[in-house]
């Protein structure tokens, strides 16, 4: 078995980046047409968390949240879904926890995400050099986590610390433009954190991105599997995903949703991705799995609150067909 699997199959994770604080729409309504919103805990690496939480795994997150209200929110929900917070550190002075507003609805979606002076951030090397990673059976971290310092340096620190305890490292691209100071630097930072990685999971857009050209993102796919990522998922949106494992190139589909809105679908994916394989379940069958988990999340209000249980999942393949190949 390889490195990669056998470190998931103990099904203990540990996270590097953000967690954040959402407000959402009453379904169907605009920004603009609110009376009241609802709170829950987002944020990409927060959310892939709590799904492996939700879904019978273990997760610890390592990322700085604010010394303020808002910061003891997020850890006190972290802690509500099982999330270890042992090496989540709040800091003080002008830093502020990220926060989402978003509309429950799909037609005319808006998302606005305030990052400034952004909490997570702030990480540090003696941040990640505090844990034990040989604890954990991999470590998983989304895009965003690089789009700054110290954060930046903090986090491929940590992809050496984990390498060393013989971790694999799971990366989900998550590009997120208004992160980065430019896209050139967004490139290289990414690019290299993929060669760094043993699976990746990315859309169309982000594969282009990293490529130069969204026509060349699926060659960009390819081209990282040859050169010794084991795993690669290219997703597609509707078209479903591709995925380059062992020299095979796997074609799925999506399940069927009435979707309430578009986020949180690629935090879902991962968790119920690695979750498959920690039971041991198929590539092909654990991917259907995270979608089965993103196609759940769109049709609920909210990030982590609507990241499903095992139930949940058995429920919704039994009304559903299978995805579409």
């Amino acid at each position: 078995m390889s490195k990669l699997l056998s470190g998931i199959e103990q099904n203990n994770f540990i996270i590097v980046g953000r967690a954040g604080i959402d407000f959402f729409t009453d379904a169907g309504v605009a920004a603009e047409d609110a009376e009241r919103v609802t709170v829950g805990l987002g944020g990409s690496s927060a959310n892939i968390g709590t799904g492996i939480c939700k879904l019978g795994g273990k997760a610890a997150l390592v990322t700085r949240v604010s010394d303020d209200s808002v910061g003891s929110y997020c850890l006190g929900q972290l802690k509500r879904y099982g999330v270890d917070t042992t090496h989540v550190t709040p800091v003080g002075g002008e830093y502020r926890n990220s926060l989402a507003f978003y509309e429950s609805r799909v037609e005319g979606h808006r998302n606005v995400i305030y990052r400034n002076g952004a909490a997570d951030f702030q990480m540090d090397e003696a941040d990640v050099a505090k844990v034990d990673y040989s604890q954990y059976g991999a470590l998983i971290t989304a895009g965003t986590v690089f789009a700054a310092e110290p954060s930046r340096t903090a986090t491929f620190r940590a992809f050496e610390l984990a390498k060393k305890a013989g971790l694999p490292i799971i990366f989900d691209v998550d590009y997120r433009p208004y992160s980065w100071p430019t896209p050139q630097i967004a490139e290289e930072v990414l690019s290299k954190a993929a060669g760094m990685s043993d699976m990746i999971v990315g859309n169309d857009e982000e594969f282009g991105f990293m490529a130069g050209g969204i026509d060349k993102g699926l060659s960009k796919a390819r081209a990282l599997h040859k050169d010794g990522v084991e795993i690669v998922i290219y997703k597609m949106g509707e078209k479903g995903a591709i995925t380059f494992a062992g020299g095979d190139e796997i074609r799925t589909g999506i399940y069927k949703t009435d979707a309430l809105k578009p986020t949180g679908a690629g935090d879902s994916f991962m968790a119920g991705l690695v979750a498959g394989l920690a039971a041991k379940q198929g590539l092909k069958q654990a991917i259907h799995q995270g979608s089965a988990c993103a196609a759940i999340t769109v049709s609920r209000p909210g990030c982590a609150p609507a990241l499903p249980y095992p139930e949940d999942i058995a429920a919704f393949v039994a009304q559903h067909p299978g995805p579409t190949e």
